[in-house]
């Protein structure tokens, strides 16, 4: 049976660790014997395994997450809240009996204080087919996880935008010459989930000479999925003849990578153009954690914190009428999907790999990128629509058609077959 270890560095914390578990599901579903090994585990489950097992190593980890976040405080530019990771802590895996057992090795997020460069580089001697899916931009730039417009990682980094003291060797350069050292030894595959991040693998100077392929993520479609609209909102307590638009809470309005004060201007905009129609509008929040922190919105809101149960989010997701992200760049966020999944149209700005998703005016509405007035278009057209269930239904196929668990894991199972193939004939990892 086809052996499959996934390296991830949390345990389902943020989308790249929701996505790795969830591509495991699926292939186990699909009878492969495959596995998730983190990091930092944070949750119980006894199926996911970590490096980390005694007290003492996870205070370690623990340790070294935190001080490379504060030393990180001194280089950065204190206003800019892109996140960068730096290269100064790792640890080795290539002596795990799992990584040495497996037939291959699927890489995730492996940043803070995990995979470094030089741990990266280890794995090469293994000999054994590497997949690595990407779910933000850090493995193909100098430290960056979200690049927005910096083209530097197209050359060679330096004089990065984010860092205090910026200039040609600067430590941006610096970790893109020990990724360049780290992946000339190593042979991997490259998984983009999205075209976008396809197109930026294709440009990235480290990645030149490495295969890459779109795969996207999945998600559960038998727990994401369409409820009776009148039900959900009665369960959660929202009154049913109101327009729902639910949205995911962000820290501030200073949170570039999020969109946040797009969103504050287009939610202004909205209640002045509907006038005294303004109260048959409520919104509801979600992943706030407290409801003191948090801007005054302009309509009615819900706040209902930090939802960690998918059921009770696709309950969520299924009682709005109309789900909001204005996010500057996102790769596969997977709130538009599970959104979609649950029947629930999205507004988002047209961005990273969002269109891959939302189909403008046919499950949703892509807003032109950072323009408040377009993003409050969208959420017009969705209010106004004379047939809403049909767009429902849209969103509904869109994550069955292209998403769908069963689907993905034949994808992944045929790159795992195909590198296994080659490196048979000599060629591993190729």
């Amino acid at each position: 049976m086809l052996k499959v270890v996934h390296l991830n560095t949390y345990d389902g914390n943020g989308g790249a660790g929701r996505a790795c578990l969830r591509l495991n599901k699926a292939l186990l579903a699909e009878n492969i014997n495959s596995k998730v090994i983190v990091h930092y585990k944070f949750g119980k489950n006894p199926a996911i395994e970590t490096f980390n097992n005694t007290v003492l190593q996870k205070a370690y980890a623990a340790a070294t997450i935190v001080i490379e976040r504060i030393l990180a405080k001194r280089l950065l530019k204190p206003l800019k809240r892109t996140p960068f990771s730096f290269t100064w802590f790792g640890r080795s895996v290539v002596n795990h009996p799992d990584v040495q057992a497996a037939d291959v090795i699927h890489l995730h997020w492996v940043n803070h204080s995990f995979l470094n460069p030089s741990h990266l580089g280890e794995l090469a001697q293994l000999n054994k087919p590497i997949v690595w899916t990407f779910h933000d931009s850090n493995a193909f730039t100098g430290g960056c996880h979200v690049r927005y417009t910096c083209d530097h990682y197209q050359r060679q980094c330096g004089h990065c935008p984010l860092l205090k003291k910026p200039d040609a060797e600067d430590a941006s350069n610096q970790i893109w010459k020990q990724k360049n050292d780290a992946y000339q030894q190593l042979k991997f595959t490259v998984v983009a989930p999205s075209s976008w991040m396809l197109n930026s693998v294709l440009l990235s100077s480290l990645m030149k000479d490495k295969p890459v392929l779109q795969i996207p993520n999945t998600l559960e479609t038998e727990v994401f999925k369409p409820q009776p609209k009148t039900e959900a909102k009665k369960a959660l307590g929202l009154p049913e003849d109101k327009f729902i638009f639910l949205t995911g809470f962000m820290p501030s309005r200073k949170d570039l990578h999020k969109g946040t004060s797009y969103l504050m201007e287009s939610l202004d905009l909205l209640k002045e153009r509907l006038g005294t129609n303004a109260a048959n509008v409520e919104l509801v929040v979600f992943g706030n954690r407290d409801a003191k922190n948090v801007p005054d919105f302009p309509f009615k809101t819900t706040f209902l914190g930090t939802i960690n149960n998918d059921e009770m989010l696709a309950r969520c997701y299924a009682a709005a009428d109309a789900f909001l992200i204005p996010s500057l760049e996102d790769n596969l966020p997977y709130t538009v999907m599970e959104s979609l999944a649950c029947g629930t149209p999205v507004v988002a700005f047209t961005t990273g790999g969002i269109p891959d998703m939302v189909k403008h005016e046919q499950n949703g509405y892509l807003a032109e990128y950072k323009s408040a007035k377009s993003f409050t278009d969208g959420m017009e057209w969705i209010l106004n629509h004379p047939n809403q269930p049909e767009v429902q239904t849209q969103a509904r196929e869109t994550v069955m058609t292209h998403f769908a668990e069963q689907r993905i894991a034949q994808q992944h199972l045929q790159v795992y077959r195909q590198l296994l193939d080659k490196a048979t004939e000599g060629g591993a990892g190729v």
